[in-house]
């Protein structure tokens, strides 16, 4: 059966400062899309495998349109997306250097999304043919009904029998509905086959703590194969937990890999040293995609996973949310080519 990725969640219009200006330094903002979720979807297709954005978008809306446009551009299928009333949420990022960390504010209250009810989607023809599907922990943090949109989405996708996935991505400034990210979501995650997390998340959303430093920009690699086995002891129903691992030893300067534990074997990817960052947003969703390509080809857990990290690692010389590099590029990077020389 052909591959096809689906996902849901908001998708945003992301406004930037020039380079690395603070926000209004001078009177421009670079004008893009993005979100976790849309994020992943492009950088699927990106890679060659069909995906399908799902969500819920203002209607009579030209800034709507002119992202749906965009994703279309990326060969995303848009043609289950839902119109309804509402606005089209916001972000701003700026983007840090060296000492100076960057900074995202957000303006999404009442979007399209965040008002939408369960019911709004019609799941069977929105996940028809799908084989994947993938959702975040971003989404039940807009609201309420957003929460119950995600696990009523996942119910149906399980009920068909498509593979799920979500990358917890605990956001503490958006969980201000009235409920905590822990008390919703241990829900998504027994609903879910792969998790993709870090160490924050697995504490924040899941209840799972394990003493892990990770001020001092040095990883304590071994704790994470602790961390794993407890999450997985506490789901059952994951066949993998992925965890990214950071080492940020500035804004511009981070170290870059992951580990993976499939229940019977636990795994960690080649490491990347990260100089000169450009943009890091989004960096999470490239790993996110390239792990789902990776499994969706039948790669085995550890290639998976050392493709996923290399795509992550070369997103962050782009800016923008959006991934541009194709399978070929990211396995290049898998290969050793990662000097950076001119390639004639």
């Amino acid at each position: 059966m052909t591959p096809l990725v689906a996902t849901f969640g908001e998708v945003m219009l992301r406004l930037s400062p020039p380079g690395f200006e603070r926000l209004l330094q001078t009177p421009q903002l670079v004008a893009t899309f993005g979100g976790g979720e849309a994020n992943v979807a492009v950088s699927v297709s990106q890679f060659g495998v069909p995906s399908r954005y799902l969500t819920v978008l203002p209607s009579q809306n030209a800034i709507a349109d002119a992202l749906i446009g965009e994703l279309r551009r990326f060969g995303v299928d848009t043609s289950h997306i839902v119109r309804s009333p509402g606005r089209m949420g916001v972000y701003f990022v700026e983007t840090g250097a060296n000492q100076r960390p960057s900074k995202v504010l957000y303006d999404r209250e009442n979007s399209a999304i965040a008002l939408a009810q369960p019911g709004s989607i019609d799941w069977d023809k929105a996940l028809d043919d799908a084989t994947w599907f993938h959702v975040t922990g971003i989404t039940p943090a807009i609201s309420a009904s957003a929460a119950a949109l995600t696990l009523e989405a996942l119910r149906r996708a399980r009920e068909r029998g498509v593979q799920t996935s979500c990358d917890l991505n605990f956001r503490k400034n958006l969980w201000k509905w009235g409920k905590r990210a822990n008390e919703v979501m241990p829900d998504v995650a027994k609903l879910v086959d792969v998790c993709i997390a870090n160490e924050e998340d697995c504490q924040k959303c899941l209840n799972i703590e394990v003493d892990i430093e990770v001020e001092s920009g040095t990883l304590q690699r071994e704790k994470y194969a602790e961390l794993s086995e407890r999450v997985l002891a506490t789901y059952p129903n994951l066949k993998m937990l992925a965890i990214t691992l950071r080492e940020s030893k500035s804004a511009s300067h981070n170290g870059w890999s992951a580990c993976l534990h499939e229940g019977s074997r636990f795994h960690r990817s080649r490491s990347y040293d990260i100089t000169h960052i450009v943009d890091r947003v989004g960096g999470g969703d490239s790993f996110a995609a390239g792990l789902i390509y990776g499994l969706t080809q039948k790669y085995a857990p550890e290639e998976a996973l050392n493709f996923a990290v290399a795509a992550s690692c070369l997103k962050h010389s782009i800016p923008g949310d959006f991934n541009r590099f194709t399978a070929e590029e990211v396995r290049a990077l898998m290969e050793g080519g990662g000097s950076g020389r001119v390639q004639r």
